[in-house]
């Protein structure tokens, strides 16, 4: 039985056409002719014949062709030609029956003799071809090994040539060579034996002519010249070398741009240089690893496709890791690596077609330009074909997108892929299986190792602070630390000109960029914004502008004037373009450079509308602190202030805990609004939010917030003129004051508080502020002054018809009087206190003013030797603080404990209780009480 399948697939027995079937069926008879002699398995004998199609049934469909097959091959003489074996179908013949394996065979023969030899063996060869390979089969796997016999031919054909033009017979070679250039006309090698075929036939112009049609190709469709050995034949015919006629210097193709029979494919090499070190990026390398094919196994990794995608900010290193990998394990991938720039995010161009994409790696595979499919799906498919069963790389830089890369992904298999994308591509992991790793920026260490291996370690230790400004201000992002090393070295620059540069942030950015648009980080990140939407600019701008260092969808929303659903929207397109990334679920947070190029864009919105956006934020902040201020303290006292602005939703905690939660999350942003209403005058939310804030403050032992929020809230009340905002913000002040130790400045305040609560006749702040001038006067030891205000306090505060401003106040008295010697009057007291916040009518429990009415009767019993009861109240005091979150106020009760442990020689319950309480006082910066409690400490060690 004699197989053919270099023209259409046919089988002859005894010199009889055999009625092969559809073409489906003589399909399935290639595929097993293809490897004759070796069984086909099922999997791969399905790939072959449907692709990617693979019909529901497939295999059983399959069978039914091999079985039909079978039939008609028994009925010409050959009932076992194919037959099953353990792993797959064999066509069971010699593989010389098969015209293709001949073929092959006489090539390989022809390589090892004389040129006479050669061309006869080549013509047997050549003369087995009926037409193109596979006629009229369409499956992407007979397109790729189409392509590839086509390959193998035209080498044939033009190892032939240089036969025959050494041997001196350049008129027997010239038809075939100028058939072969109307059909291959950017074939260098063609190009070059037909030019020294003319040139020896005495046609001098003709050979020129010919090179300067092929140069003028390249130009335009490849935009690149020809290579240096056509060069060189070309300057030798100009110049009428003689030589030419007995020495032929035919060019041989460019090794990644031809095949050679004797070789193979070309096995391509397109890895541009990529950095030998780098610094600071050992585990995201170790991630890549996972891409790493197993030895000795036919899939690269079970149910992992091999996709990563490296996704990040403009400058953030995705490119640099993605070649140091690559060229790390290039041995992995003995196929070939294959490089694009697929121009995702370019100052000037637009991003590669996948279809031209295809074309280009189509050809480094071997493929001829006059042998593509003309259409996306096809080169698709003859792509995937040519690299099934191959290992190859492939790195796709700078994606636009998950439609842009995925018709150049292989069908699975062996390869595997990297993608570098300022866009998360969710694509890629939801429809095919890939991962995404999203890269952070450098580390301080990891960003001190990159600068002293540009600069070495020498310009970094000679001056350190500049070191330390530098590394600051670029915050990791390794383009801007390239950038500044590039300035610096060789002493090009001192360090202490570029961090004064970078310091200031109107020269930030122009400090980190060079002129090389590739290099300038202001360049760079203006990419990213290209891609964006004209809502989605201007939101990436506000958000630039927007106080705080991170936000949340509602502040968000308020910032840009949009509902939450569509400001969500925006954000996680902001998102995916790596402009903004997300924290802890619903934070999103831009990197510090990003933010500078986001506020250069704000300045070219219109003014009016990012004043509008700014007050928006402002307001959201302030009448949410407002609704988290009133859950901690029920019964704080309203604000005047304007109505709340279009699209702002205050945040409204559901208890204590929300409420103390959202305080801590939102405390930087906060300050920062508050700190900006300042700047700009906006008076009333300055002082609101320092209102809104102090209590949750002082909870926490946020001192040095507390202190600069009150007195950026001083500067703004009195501004207003209001006697119910001083009264209010001096007051807050005073309680800081008290807080950092600082008790002449706190009376000081306090008694201006006092001052305008009397003027404006509010009785509320007025009790209020005598308490605070009882806690004030107490800290410093006069009890009896103390005493004073804390009678005015209890007056002032059942004046007011609200039952736990006169607890408050009553213990405040209560511990006054304990303070004096009177144990018994003082409980009393605090007993009533305690009655009034448990049974008062009206009354809402405040856990933290219980609190503070337990820790007095603490103290009460514990001098007045009532020991066990004084521990029960500490600790049931405690356990409210903690509840509450008064960590400031859960120092003095831990204090106090432990010296009732101390005089009970309990040493080992009392140094525990004092260093809690001096961690406490550390992490709250409050020195002069660390001080006294380690000397409390040290007294029992």
């Amino acid at each position: 039985m004699e197989l053919h399948v270099l023209g259409a697939v046919e089988a002859f027995s005894g010199g009889q056409a055999v009625d092969l079937g559809h073409p489906r069926q003589r399909l399935v008879l290639a595929v097993l002719a293809a490897d004759a002699g070796h069984p086909v398995p099922a999997d791969r004998f399905a790939e072959r014949v449907w692709g990617q199609d693979l019909p529901r049934r497939g295999r059983t469909v399959l069978y039914g062709y091999v079985s039909r097959l079978r039939s008609a091959l028994a009925s010409a003489g050959a009932p076992e030609l194919i037959t099953r074996r353990a792993g797959g179908y064999v066509l069971d013949t010699d593989p010389q029956n098969v015209d293709v394996h001949r073929f092959r065979r006489l090539v390989a023969r022809a390589g090892r003799l004389e040129d006479a030899e050669r061309i006869a063996a080549l013509d047997q060869a050549l003369a087995l071809w009926r037409g193109e390979a596979l006629a009229g089969l369409d499956s992407p796997w007979a397109l790729s090994w189409r392509a590839t016999l086509d390959g193998e031919r035209r080498v044939a054909e033009l190892d032939r040539a240089d036969a025959a033009l050494r041997l001196g017979r350049h008129m027997d070679a010239l038809p075939a060579l100028a058939r072969q250039a109307e059909l291959y006309p950017l074939d260098e090698r063609v190009a070059g034996q037909l030019m020294l075929a003319l040139y020896r036939a005495g046609r001098n112009a003709d050979a020129l002519d010919v090179y300067r049609a092929l140069y003028g190709r390249l130009a335009e469709e490849l935009g690149t010249d020809p290579g240096s050995d056509l060069q060189r034949l070309h300057q030798r015919v100009l110049t009428g070398d003689p030589g030419l006629l007995h020495s032929p210097p035919v060019p041989r193709p460019r090794s990644d741009a031809r095949s050679d029979a004797r070789s193979g494919p070309p096995v391509p090499r397109q890895l541009p240089p990529g950095p030998a070190r780098l610094a600071g990026r050992d585990a995201d390398l170790a991630r890549l690893s996972a891409l790493l094919p197993p030895s000795g196994r036919e899939q690269v990794r079970g149910g992992d496709p091999g996709i990563r995608a490296i996704v990040g900010t403009g400058g953030i290193g995705k490119t640099w890791l993605a070649l140091h990998w690559a060229h790390r394990h290039q041995a992995a991938f003995p196929d070939g690596q294959l490089f694009i720039d697929l121009r995702g995010f370019s100052p000037a161009e637009e991003p590669l077609p996948p279809g031209t994409v295809l074309r280009g790696f189509l050809g480094a595979l071997g493929v001829s330009p006059e042998r593509l499919p003309p259409d996306l799906a096809a080169r698709t498919a003859l792509f995937r074909s040519l690299v099934a069963d191959k290992r190859v790389l492939l790195v796709l830089d700078n994606a636009a997108d998950t439609a842009q890369i995925e018709p150049l992904l292989p069908g699975g298999g062996r390869s595997a892929v990297l993608v570098t994308s300022r866009r998360r591509l969710s694509g890629l992991d939801t429809r095919h299986g890939g991962q995404t790793l999203r890269l952070a920026p450098l580390t301080r260490a990891q960003a001190r190792e990159l600068l002293a291996h540009r600069l070495g370690p020498d310009p970094l230790a000679a001056d350190p602070d500049a070191a330390d400004e530098i590394l600051h201000r670029c915050a990791g992002l390794p383009l801007a630390l390239g950038i500044v090393s590039s300035r610096a070295r060789g002493n090009a620059e001192p360090l202490s000109i570029l961090a004064a540069e970078l310091g200031n942030p109107d020269s930030t950015l122009s400090a980190l960029d060079d002129g090389d648009p590739a290099a300038s980080l202001p360049t760079v990140l203006s990419w990213s914004l290209r891609t964006l939407a004209a809502d989605q600019a201007r939101a990436f701008a506000l958000l630039g502008a927007a106080p705080g260092a991170d936000t949340t969808v509602y502040a968000a929303a308020a910032l840009i004037g949009l509902p939450a659903p569509a400001a969500r929207t925006v954000l996680r397109a902001l998102e995916q373009g790596s402009l903004v990334e997300r924290e802890n679920g619903e934070r999103f947070r831009m990197h510090d450079l990003v933010r500078l190029a986001a506020r250069e864009q704000a300045r070219c919105l219109d003014e009016q509308a990012v004043d509008q956006a700014l007050r928006r934020v402002v307001d959201f902040y302030t009448r949410s602190a407002e609704a988290a201020a009133r859950c901690l303290d029920p019964d704080i006292a309203p604000v005047e202030g304007q109505p709340a602005a279009e699209h702002c939703t205050p945040y409204r905690p559901d208890g204590t805990e929300q409420a103390s939660a959202w305080f801590e999350a939102e405390r930087d942003c906060l300050l920062a609004a508050q700190q900006m209403a300042a700047d700009l005058g906006w008076d009333e939310p300055a002082w609101h939010l320092a209102f809104w804030l102090s209590d949750f403050l002082m909870r926490g032992g946020h001192l040095d917030d507390l202190l600069r929020m009150a007195r950026l809230a001083v500067t703004a009340a009195e501004r207003t003129g209001s006697p119910e905002a001083l009264s209010r913000i001096q007051r807050n002040l005073g309680n800081a004051l008290i807080g950092a130790g600082r008790f002449d400045e706190a009376l000081h305040h306090l008694r201006l508080a006092l001052e305008s609560a009397d003027r404006s006749g509010d009785v509320a702040q007025q009790a209020a502020t005598h308490n605070s001038l009882t806690i004030a006067w107490a800290r410093t030891g006069d009890a009896a002054q103390a005493q004073v205000h804390a009678r005015a306090s209890v007056e002032f505060g059942r004046r007011t018809g609200n039952p736990m401003r006169e607890a408050v106040a009553l213990n405040a008295l209560g511990w006054c009087t304990a303070q004096l010697g009177d144990l018994r009057e003082a409980e009393q007291y605090c007993r009533d206190a305690l009655d009034l916040m448990r049974k008062g009518p009206g009354v809402r429990g405040d856990g933290n003013a219980e609190a503070a009415t337990l820790d007095s009767l603490g103290y009460i019993a514990h001098h007045a030797d009532r020991i066990p009861e004084a521990l029960d109240h500490y600790r049931a005091a405690l356990d409210l603080r903690r509840a509450h979150h008064h960590t400031y106020q859960v120092v003095d009760t831990l204090d106090r404990l432990a010296g009732l442990h101390a005089s009970r020689g309990d040493t080992v319950a009392a140094r525990s209780a004092w260093q809690e309480a001096l961690d406490l006082c550390r992490a709250q910066n409050r020195s002069a009480d660390a001080d006294r409690i380690e000397r409390s400490l040290g007294r029992i060690e």
